[in-house]
């Protein structure tokens, strides 16, 4: 069976982005040649991206100004397959997407089959469905030390309570930790 893998990066008090919509600056201070490794290391292990449409927007204005000489990851990110889950638009220009209504669904068929891992990247909204639906198996996060103290918190007020398992807990050189969890049975 595929995995399915959620990534984002957060601040310390629980942000994935500021007050504004893409105020990610707080990525600056992650970032750094072993994200950049894990960066890389996410093209070679995906079949697919998944993003919520909003996120989807936001990638694909990045991604598709970017040049092939910008890198392995600008060429993955265009490359790859996305799936995107909108119920508010039904196609994409972005080469190689689509888009579904059903991303629950479309998400089970593809844990179904063997492959490589579906990587869910951003998207808090559709990280917080895919939780609740089970549909997740691996939630990955690097937990920036900033607090921000503002912005929209990435896991949403009011979901339910799941307890998730430590796999790995992993200090970066500038202090950032990378945390993997997976759901509790």
């Amino acid at each position: 069976m595929a995995k399915v893998i959620a990534w984002n990066l957060v601040t310390l008090d629980g942000y994935f982005e500021g007050t504004e919509k893409w105020d990610l600056s707080f990525h600056n201070e992650a970032w750094g040649e072993e994200l950049d490794a894990l960066s890389k290391e996410f093209g070679k292990r995906a079949q697919c991206l998944v993003f919520g449409r909003v996120t989807h927007d936001g990638m694909k204005a990045h991604w598709t100004s970017a040049t092939a000489e910008d890198g392995e990851v600008t060429r993955y990110m265009n490359a790859l397959p996305k799936l995107v889950a909108s119920r508010s638009v039904t196609s994409s220009d972005w080469n190689n997407t689509r888009v579904t209504a059903d991303i629950v669904g479309e998400i089970a068929k593809l844990r179904a089959v063997p492959g490589k891992d579906v990587l869910v990247f951003g998207s808090a909204e559709l990280i917080d469905t895919l939780l609740a639906a089970k549909q997740i198996d691996e939630l990955m996060l690097a937990v920036v030390p900033l607090r921000l103290g503002a912005g929209t918190p990435f896991f949403k007020p009011g979901s339910e309570q799941q307890k998730l398992d430590l796999l790995e807990s992993r200090p970066l050189k500038n202090g950032t930790v990378i945390l993997r969890y997976a759901p509790a049975n």
